[in-house]
């Protein structure tokens, strides 16, 4: 049995015609001979019906809402795309059955709002799968052990998707969405960003991390356990989108081509910096504890006998900031800043890829408030009023 997961977002649901372009995704698998499984996200975004942000906007005190309880409504709005869409499947004389998270065999840890999947069983899926039917599985949802209903926390559907394409060892994952695949950068931001064909997963992994927002890096992390591979494609064209597989594959098909240097180019906004002169690493420490013992994220951080300076994100700073100070810190704060990534598998092992950003960066005259790297990835710190002109520059230099 060949099988495929098909995994629809809320934008490839939110309209009669994108419904229809997804329903004609569905028809050209099976035409292929595919069994199928499809995922589906709620419809839509903030304001639409049944999107997932419109129904936490019913709680009128949802500070104060038990997180069991908001699990239960949100499972709602993956219910409503997945009857939606197998109704109109049916009048085309599909035959389908639609399966909750639970129904599916996905049982997560207990953690309302944001459970991980501690395991599948595949039996229920399976069997349908022999009955010729389309399975349609609501996403961002599973089960615990004693039959509460969690939801995964954001990207929770593709979470779904590649999880059971692990599971039932599919063909492949097909993740679609309201763009044609994995782009050099945001088009909004780059007018001549270009698709790419073929990704790894470490490369994907980073550019989501990082800032892009096609796929979330969890699922790609659990794709590649298995070796699955996944395409993100466009709901709205038969395009095949952009590939995610393993290095070795990615960096032959793209050596067919070009010997690329830089994959992508990303950007992060809504970050501070904080800088905190110290003495020594104890005090370093004790930054880093205060911090932690307040479950406060940092991130981009540098660490010398002198100082330490780190981002946080923008809803946090105050907290920080204040919760430093009862500690004796007076951490020199740089607000509106954002982080700039140039991401590929070919910066690994390379010399003088750091000297071509500084060089695209300083030829804008934008200046580099920290900058850190890693074996795929070069970050670089810059005020948020150089972003744009800083992401268009790293991108002409390295993927044009």
């Amino acid at each position: 049995m060949r099988i495929l997961v098909q995994k629809f977002g809320g934008t490839s649901l939110a309209t009669a015609e994108s419904r229809a372009q997804a329903m004609g995704h569905i028809l050209d698998a099976r035409q292929q001979g595919y069994s199928l499984v499809v995922v589906v996200s709620a419809m839509g975004r903030k304001g639409d019906p049944y999107a997932t942000d419109t129904l936490i906007e019913l709680l009128e005190a949802r500070e104060s809402a038990d997180l069991r309880d908001l699990d239960l409504l949100l499972s709602c709005g993956e219910i409503i795309s997945a009857v939606t869409l197998s109704s109109m499947l049916r009048a085309q004389g599909i035959d389908t059955i639609v399966l909750t998270g639970g129904q599916a065999g996905i049982v997560t840890s207990r953690q309302f709002s944001s459970a991980r999947i501690l395991n599948i069983d595949p039996t229920r899926i399976l069997e349908e799968l022999k009955q010729g039917r389309v399975v349609i599985v609501t996403g961002f949802q599973g089960i615990t052990d004693q039959g509460e209903i969690t939801t995964l926390g954001r990207g929770g559907s593709d979470t779904t998707a590649t999880a059971l394409g692990v599971e039932l060892d599919a063909e492949i994952v097909h993740i679609f969405t309201d763009v044609e695949g994995i782009m050099t950068a945001d088009p909004h931001i780059v007018a001549d960003a270009s698709r790419l064909k073929t990704v790894s997963y470490t490369e994907i992994c980073n550019l989501a991390y990082q800032g892009a927002q096609v796929i979330h890096p969890r699922a790609v992390e659990i794709a590649m356990q298995k070796n699955i591979p996944i395409r993100v494609r466009s709901t709205m064209s038969k395009d095949e989108g952009t590939l995610v597989t393993s290095s070795s594959y990615a960096q032959f098909m793209e050596k067919r081509t070009n010997d690329r240097l830089v994959t992508g180019i990303t950007q992060t906004t809504n970050i501070t910096q904080l800088r905190i002169n110290i003495d020594g690493t104890k005090a370093a420490l004790k930054v880093f504890q205060t911090i932690a013992d307040h479950h406060i994220s940092v991130d981009f951080i540098s660490v010398t006998p002198q100082g330490v300076a780190f981002t946080v994100s923008n809803l946090d700073v105050e907290k920080a900031i204040a919760h430093l100070q009862q500690q004796g810190f007076e951490p020199a704060v740089r607000r509106n800043c954002a982080k700039v990534a140039a991401v590929g598998a070919g910066i690994a092992g390379v010399p003088g890829v750091m000297a071509q950003i500084v060089e695209a960066l300083e030829a804008h005259s934008i200046d580099i408030l920290q900058s850190a790297d890693s074996h795929t990835t070069i970050w670089c710190l810059v005020e948020e009023k150089d972003m744009i002109t800083a992401v268009r520059a790293l991108h002409s230099k390295f993927c044009v």
